[in-house]
């Protein structure tokens, strides 16, 4: 923790594990938390962080933004390997779990909640401790084990129908759910609003017993690390603005769809793109 620091009221609060990423054994900040807050900060809002981290992870790339880490031996580290079947990722170490009491006092009024488990490391029970705010969720950390070894695997959710059903909406990818429609399925029925991202595809949405398919700008692709992230900052800032899902996938597929031009933590939108995509959904 960091007790010295002089905390103010948040409008976005991030609840989730910043990871380190390695990339040709180079640690380079990651995690849901970090490109959502990145994006949630370029859209304007006042942003807090509460998550764990070992002295090996620097958060320095995320400038000012509040940042609560409880105290961990080790960070949470993650490796993807591509193999000829595909993409292999591998949980080498994990930081301590978060729970309710590591929030800063003056952060439990945000008015937007962000649950972003990476390693199963946040406790799905904080949706009861936020009855006033809108709750977004990035599930993708609650569907992950891993083995002995490390590899990750997708895997049940005990919890989908209690953390959906008490959600304000929540964003997932294919990936997440292996690919398996019958699971969007499931928790499309749980939920107040899905939206799922199908990569380069774009996304569609499920919403009052409705579906739509949002089409993404055409870019050219130099990383798409991250897009997911920011998909869904920009997708719960929007639905909490405008209370239009629609609208809040278009906004949210441009600003994703721009993002793979750029490496890394460098695809969080500009002011630029922020404004395009406001000038396409009105």
């Amino acid at each position: 923790m960091f007790p010295l620091q002089v905390l103010e009221p948040v409008d976005y609060l991030l609840i989730g594990h910043l990871t380190c990423d390695l990339v040709d054994g180079v640690c380079r900040l990651g995690g849901t938390a970090a490109y959502a807050a990145l994006t949630a900060d370029a859209l304007g809002l006042k942003v807090g962080i509460v998550t764990s981290f070992a002295t090996d992870l620097n958060p320095a790339p995320l400038g000012k933004i509040a940042v609560i880490s409880y105290p961990s031996e080790q960070s949470t580290k993650f490796e993807n390997r591509l193999t000829p079947t595909g993409r292999v990722q591998i949980l080498h170490s994990r930081a301590e779990k978060l729970d309710f009491h590591l929030i800063p006092e003056v952060w439990r009024n945000a008015p937007i909640v962000h649950l972003a488990p990476v390693a199963q490391e946040v406790e799905s029970s904080l949706l009861r401790y936020f009855p006033a705010a809108f709750i977004g969720v990035t599930p993708q950390g609650w569907l992950r084990a891993w083995d002995g070894s490390g590899r990750v695997e997708v895997c049940e959710w005990p919890e989908m129908a209690f953390v959906l059903q008490n959600a304000g909406a929540a964003v997932i990818s294919l990936e997440d759910v292996g690919g398996e429609e019958r699971r969007i399925e499931e928790m499309a029925a749980s939920c107040r609003v899905l939206a799922v991202t199908e990569a380069g595809e774009g996304s569609r949405i499920y919403w009052n017993g409705d579906v739509r398919r949002i089409r993404p700008l055409q870019t050219e692709e130099v990383d798409a690390t991250g897009a997911g992230d920011i998909y869904a900052a920009a997708f719960f800032a929007r639905l909490y603005q405008t209370r239009d899902p629609w609208e809040a996938a278009r906004f949210a597929t441009g600003l994703a769809s721009a993002s793979v031009k750029r490496y890394g933590l460098a695809g969080t939108p500009t002011p630029e793109e922020i404004q395009d995509c406001l000038v396409e959904v009105l």
